[in-house]
This record gives structure tokens, C-alpha cells and sequence, in this order.
């Protein structure tokens, strides 16, 4: 269902006779928790826990919503740090998820030029601590908004952690904690503000290993079945597949154990892989055609291989029907301004951009509303098949930044994160109590829902049965 069509239904209420002081109270609300927002934004980033090891993040996120009088069930889906927080009751039910996070293997202050911290290993490099900040945020204000209307609704937001690689969203929609929802709201840290409709990249990961026969590199060679040369002809034989797979696709990898010294050949060896594309039946496809050239390489090579399936995403469904509403509320909201410290803060980032995507100053903007495909992956997708979905971007990072850069680090441990992080729960708050007054946009949703995924629609997970990999970063 497109934009005309939900126009036509007469399925957007006005903004004007919806909200009126409604939107004023929830914005002023989440204005005036400012500093507490900040507060967790730092301190989740200054954690920096990556997947699955979250535990002061968790706890901490945990704790503010019991707090505010969320009940609160930890561990779901057998996962330590995977939380859902409830408040209220009824019908609609709608969901806010919240990541958190951090990336391993890049290091960055909280100040504009290259200064790395002594001994850590982790940084939030794809703001997962404003995410998570922003999205407690979003859940208080409609808490309030909920308590002082007397609506009936019921709020879950959704601790999900590890998002980077590990597909904690997955385990949770496996164990059915999405069922009883009517809509899920999301939003992710970026360098401008937009509420398009953006599809992204199914994915599969695993880690190969082969492990071979270790002897004196130059006394014994003979003796030796080197588990790196069967990693090495693995990788050549996919970089030469790399030209005959569709277009689309996205393959990377990197090898996580090579050996300790020359002169020992190595009989382990290990390299991990990502595969990508649009459509998840060709990840799955392309994913066979890996685990037939590892087998080759293992018996060319004289060693053997085995391989485990670490995370795998479906692509996300897009559901206009509520991104047009998203869209509408994210301008009623409107961008970020900076003060004279964060202007020159920005300059100083940007300056170290080589062609920029997006102007400085376009983070006071809304970006002009699109459907389109973007070429990163997120477990959002399998929500996205279990649950109409929704989600936007705000500029929580100086226009130009790039995910999973020392330059998104910075900006994400101060003010010009934060403020992104506001415009986001804001807007989500909104969305929230849109959708608990406007039955009709719910069911416009679900029927678009319905009509994308199809009648036959059966959800089999690209990652199987697999518990969750709670060591994958050790």
C-alpha cells in the first residue's frame, strides 16, 4: 500500500486534531529528562560492552524502567542480557526496540580529532548507546503519556542486544516474545534525519575452521598439513566466485586465526564470513556454494574443515503505511541545532571527511521522504517479517560521518549524539501514541504487512535452530 492510497483511505488523522497538547506534553516531557537521557547515552558508552557481554548496559537500562514502574522480565529467549520491559494494558500493543552494543576493534574519545583510550578494546562506532538511550526515552514519555490519559495500550520495549553480528533480535522473534505485538518502532543513530521507507541487505555469517597438522616449518615440512593454506585456498576459490554470483551480492571476510609463528606450520586456522543480498533464498543459496569450496579447499589441502553458523538476517520488510506516518511525525519534530561548541566540534569532524555525502548543516533538515535500498544488514528484518515495523534515522553524528568510524564514536559520547538521540524519542513517542488513538492506521498497516509477506509466508530463521552464540566476541 502506497502513499496515495493511504491518503485516499483517509487513514492519517491530521496532526492538528490528534495531537494538539498531547504532542506538546510529550515533547516537553522528554526535553525535561534531558540530562538523565545524556546520562545513560555516556555512561552505555563508556561501557562499551560488545554482543552478548552487555551486562552493565543491560542492568542499567533494566533498572531505569523498573524505576518508572515497568515490569520487567530479564534473560528472555536464553540470552543473559536480553530484556522486555511492559507498562499498561489492553489493546493496541506496540513495540520499541532498544540495542546497545558497542563494536570491538575500534577505540575513540569523545573529542574531534583521532585520540585514542589506553586499554579499550571497544567503542560505540554505530551509536548503540544513543539507540538505547533514545528508545528509554520514548518508552517513559508515552509511560506518562499512558498514566495521565487513562488509554488503553500496552508498551513493551524490547532490550535487544547484540545487534553487531549476533542477531539477538532473531532468538527473541524465534521465541515468540513479538507475537502479541500490533506494530514495532524503531530508529538508528545516523548523520542526518530521515523517516524513508529503506530496505536493506539479508545476511548469513559462520566461522570456518580447519585444522590441519603442525611440525618445524623447515625441519619437517613433510610431516606438516598447514591449516592456513586451507584457509588461503578457501579464500581465493570464493574471491574467484566472487564474478559469478548476482550482482547485488556482498561477500567479506576476515581471518580471525592464522597461526602464532613462521616456523610452525599452523593446524588450526580459522576465518570468518559475511554473505549479503537483498533476498534471503540467495543468501542461502550462495551460503551452499561456501561450505562446498571449504570442503574443497580442506581436500585439496590435506586438512579438514567444519564450519558454525554465527548469525543470519532477513532483509527488511518496508511497510509505507507507517513510514508515511513516521515521516510525518520526524518534521513535527524537526532537526538538530548545534550550540557554538558542537558547531565547532562539527567543523573540525568534518574537515576530515574526504566528499561527503551530507552538508554541514543539513542536520537541522528532514531529508526528503524515498523508498530505497541501503547495503548494511540488521536483525530488525526478522522483527520486520513477525511484525509490521517502522523506523527512522536522526543526526545524532556530524553530517558526512560514516557507522563504525572513530568519527561516529566521538559524536556519539557527547552532546551532539544526545540531541540526535532526542529528536529520535521524540518522534517515536509520538508514533506510539498515534498508533494507541488511530485504529484504522493499524489495521492499514497490517494489511499492507499481510499483502508484502504473503499468504504462504513460513518464518525459517537463516541462522536454524541454533542457541544463541553468547561467546561469539570472546
Amino acid at each position: 500500500m502506497g502513499i496515495r492510497t493511504v491518503i485516499a483511505l483517509g487513514l492519517l488523522t491530521p496532526l492538528a486534531a490528534v495531537f494538539a497538547q498531547d504532542s506538546n506534553d510529550v515533547v516537553d516531557l522528554i526535553d525535561s529528562r534531558y540530562e538523565s537521557t545524556a546520562k545513560i547515552a555516556r555512561d552505555i558508552w563508556e561501557y562499551a560492552e560488545v554482543g552478548y557481554q552487555e551486562t552493565k548496559s543491560s542492568n542499567l537500562l533494566q533498572a531505569t524502567l523498573n524505576a518508572e514502574g515497568f515490569s520487567i522480565q530479564a534473560g528472555v529467549a536464553k540470552i543473559p542480557t536480553a530484556f522486555v520491559a511492559i507498562y499498561g494494558s489492553g489493546e493496541p500493543v506496540i513495540a520499541i526496540l532498544a540495542e546497545f552494543d558497542a563494536l570491538p576493534g575500534i577505540n575513540q574519545d569523545s573529542v574531534p580529532t583521532r585520540l585514542l583510550i589506553d586499554e579499550k578494546a571497544a567503542g560505540h562506532a554505530c551509536g548503540h548507546n544513543l539507540f538505547a538511550a533514545g528508545s528509554i526515552g520514548a518508552a517513559i514519555a508515552v509511560k506518562h503519556w499512558l498514566e495521565e490519559s487513562g488509554s488503553s495500550g500496552t508498551l513493551k520495549l524490547l532490550g535487544t542486544p547484540a545487534e553487531e553480528g549476533g542477531s539477538g533480535k532473531v532468538y527473541m522473534v524465534r521465541d515468540g516474545l513479538f507475537d502479541d505485538v500490533d506494530v514495532a518502532l524503531t530508529w538508528h543513530p545516523g548523520d542526518n534525519n530521515s523517516a524513508s521507507a529503506s530496505t536493506t541487505l539479508a545476511n548469513r555469517s559462520g566461522k570456518f575452521r580447519f585444522r590441519g597438522i603442525s611440525a618445524h616449518a623447515a625441519a619437517a615440512p613433510e610431516n606438516a598439513r598447514s591449516a592456513l593454506d586451507g584457509v588461503e585456498a578457501f579464500n581465493h576459490m570464493i574471491n574467484m566466485m566472487r564474478e559469478h554470483v548476482p550482482q547485488e551480492t556482498r561477500i567479506h571476510y576476515v581471518i580471525t586465526d592464522g597461526g602464532n609463528a613462521p616456523n610452525v606450520v599452523p593446524d588450526f586456522a580459522e576465518v570468518y564470513y559475511y554473505v549479503r543480498h537483498p533476498d534471503a533464498e540467495i543468501v542461502k543459496d550462495i551460503w551452499a556454494r561456501l561450505e562446498n569450496a571449504a570442503k574443497g579447499a580442506a581436500m585439496g589441502t590435506g586438512v579438514d574443515v567444519d564450519w558454525e553458523i554465527i548469525h543470519g538476517n532477513y532483509a527488511v520488510m518496508l511497510n509505507e503505511t507507517l513510514s508515511v506516518m513516521m515521516d510525518e511525525k520526524l518534521r513535527l519534530v524537526g532537526g538538530v541545532q548545534y550550540n557554538e561548541y558542537e558547531q565547532s566540534f562539527a567543523e573540525e569532524i568534518y574537515r576530515s571527511f574526504d566528499r561527503p555525502k551530507h552538508a554541514l548543516g543539513s542536520q537541522e533538515e528532514i531529508q526528503p521522504y524515498t523508498v530505497d535500498q541501503t547495503y548494511a544488514s540488521t536483525d530488525v528484518g526478522d522483527v520486520s517479517v513477525a511484525v509490521p515495523t517502522v523506523g527512522l534515522n536522526t543526526a545524532t553524528w556530524v553530517p558526512g560521518t560514516s557507522a563504525h568510524s572513530w568519527q561516529s564514536v566521538a559524536a556519539s559520547g557527547m552532546t551532539i549524539g544526545y540531541k540526535g538521540a532526542q529528536v529520535a524519542a521524540k518522534t517515536m513517542a509520538l508514533a506510539a501514541i498515534e498508533l494507541m488513538e488511530n485504529e484504522a492506521l493499524i489495521i492499514a498497516a497490517r494489511l499492507e504487512f499481510e499483502t508484502k509477506r504473503g499468504a504462504d509466508f513460513e518464518y525459517d530463521s537463516l541462522l536454524g535452530d541454533r542457541p544463541p552464540p553468547l561467546d561469539y566476541r570472546n
